[in-house]
């Protein structure tokens, strides 16, 4: 009875007509800012934070940033559907199929698709986060940094199976992504590293300049190296709701990319992009027919919003019950809340019961607000390719740069993301796939640092990762991810050998 009584007090205060208007205002923002190349929620938040200063309401306040929040993490998918341009991190992983299904002029399905998952997904992960937040926050608190080292271990091992291509180049990828993650300042003793004496990499390269470069500027050069690679989509799509047999196929991988994104949402880091790579990974290794992703497979598109966007809601979970940011995003929202004078922590469901429970309510009416909002809208999105690809290009390059330097006002990462984007077209020509690289990069950070802080509290031995329980499973599985990876190479290569002996 607690449960419902909370959620009665939470609809009657996101249900003011003031709190429905910020929380339309939220979403109406991030599904913008989450399609414009380039410029992010944090970008965004960071930005708006401002405006929130003068609220009387802290509930509206947080409303509407939270708004913005999930509602980027579907916007994100629209530029990585028809453009092949994630708008936002964990949208990566939804341009490998989705981008192909809008060539083969499935880019309504595809946008429907990303649409559905997310609602559904996000109505869930809204669900848990009221039911059981306490307890997932609880379990996230005892994973330890050894713990952290190996979920991070096994997400990149698992993002192998994102490529298309060669094992060994998608390896080289993350190694590579990682390496860029560790320019800058070193976290444990603030000594600046890979920066070759440049003062501007001191805080190291920027996330958008990075993602920009590798998946907008390097396939605009792409398309403009040979003319007959172009992506397009017909200006007139027919079919905008996905057949039977695509809802037949779509159902399976949301499922469970909604249960992966609820429980990876609660763990510190990047568990948003962390889930939409582990769903895509689960439901390559799972579909009767993998050869279809990378070409345009609609769990790849369905799965892995389904499991952002979960992730997204849950994410809320240890910000509001241990006052812990769970990724950068997380960490502006409980900026505004100290600035309201709120602090996050244990005690604020019994000291803001209001707050708490008004802005889980929220979600579920900014979940049915993006649905509402874009379904009638993908006809709009689509005829966004119809633009002559002399005015497309530059647009695309002028928003890339606009959202780069609207970061921190730096040009400098304007110039990292040509430079980027020209060695991001130079491994698209050699075969590599992005997707790994970009893993490498977000992630890599995060596994120096539990891989040194589990070091410095075992004192420098190692079994520490072994003899806990959860870090010696965690670790299994990705050695056993790395051996199923392989071993079909390896039988290949012996296969291939045995008949040239024959």
């Amino acid at each position: 009875m607690d449960l419902l009584d909370n959620l009665a007090l939470g609809f009657s205060e996101a249900l003011a007509w003031h709190n429905v208007l910020f929380c339309l205002l939220g979403v109406v923002l991030g599904t913008a800012v989450g399609a414009l190349p380039g410029i992010g929620p944090t970008a965004s938040i960071a930005l708006l934070l401002p405006l929130t200063f003068g609220f009387d309401d802290p509930v509206s306040a947080i409303i509407m940033l939270a708004g913005i929040y999930y509602g980027a993490q579907y916007g994100g998918s629209t530029t990585a559907i028809l453009l092949n341009i994630p708008g936002e991190s964990s949208s990566a992983v939804t341009a490998i199929d989705g981008h192909p299904m809008a060539r083969q002029g499935r880019a309504g399905v595809a946008l429907a698709a990303a649409a559905l998952g997310s609602f559904f997904a996000g109505c869930v992960g809204t669900l848990v986060l009221a039911a059981a937040a306490a307890p997932l926050a609880r379990a996230a608190l005892t994973f330890g940094s050894a713990d952290m080292f190996s979920i991070v271990v096994l997400g990149l091992v698992a993002s192998i199976a994102l490529a298309s291509g060669s094992t060994l180049k998608a390896l080289a990828m993350i190694v590579l992504g990682i390496l860029l993650g560790m320019i800058g300042q070193d976290t444990f003793t603030a000594v600046p590293r890979f920066t070759f004496g440049l003062r501007e990499l001191w805080d190291g390269l920027s996330f958008v300049s990075v993602a920009v470069a590798i998946f907008g500027i390097a396939e605009i050069l792409r398309n403009l190296h040979d003319p007959r690679t172009r992506t397009r989509v017909a200006a007139e799509v027919t079919t905008l709701w996905p057949t039977r047999a695509d809802r037949r196929r779509m159902i399976g991988p949301v499922l469970r990319a909604t249960g992966l994104g609820s429980v990876l949402g609660v763990l510190p880091g990047g568990g948003h992009v962390l889930a939409a790579y582990g769903s895509y990974a689960v439901e390559k290794r799972v579909s009767r027919h993998p050869e279809e992703f990378g070409h345009g497979a609609i769990e790849g598109v369905a799965g892995p919003e389904a499991a952002n966007n979960a992730a997204a809601q849950t994410s809320f979970v240890p910000l509001l019950a241990l006052g812990l940011p769970a990724h950068p995003v997380m960490a502006l929202l409980l900026g505004a809340l100290i600035i309201q004078g709120i602090q996050p922590g244990p005690g604020v469901m019994q000291a803001q019961p209001e707050l708490v429970w008004g802005l889980i309510a929220s979600m579920w009416i900014g979940n049915v607000l993006l649905v509402v909002l874009n379904l009638p809208l993908i006809r709009v999105w689509v005829r966004l390719l119809d633009v002559p690809y002399s005015i497309l290009f530059p647009a695309i390059i002028a928003f890339a740069c606009i959202g780069t330097y609207a970061i921190d006002q730096n040009p400098f990462h304007v110039l990292v993301m040509a430079v980027l984007g020209v060695g991001g077209f130079v491994l698209v020509r050699c075969g590599c796939e992005p997707a790994p690289l970009l893993l490498g990069f977000v992630l890599g950070p995060l596994l120096e640092e539990h891989l040194r802080r589990a070091l410095i509290l075992s004192k420098g031995d190692p079994s520490v990762f072994l003899t806990r329980p959860v870090s010696a499973v965690l670790l299994g599985l990705a050695a056993l991810a790395l051996v199923v990876t392989v071993l079909p190479v390896i039988r290949r290569k012996r296969d291939r050998v045995f008949t040239e002996e024959g």
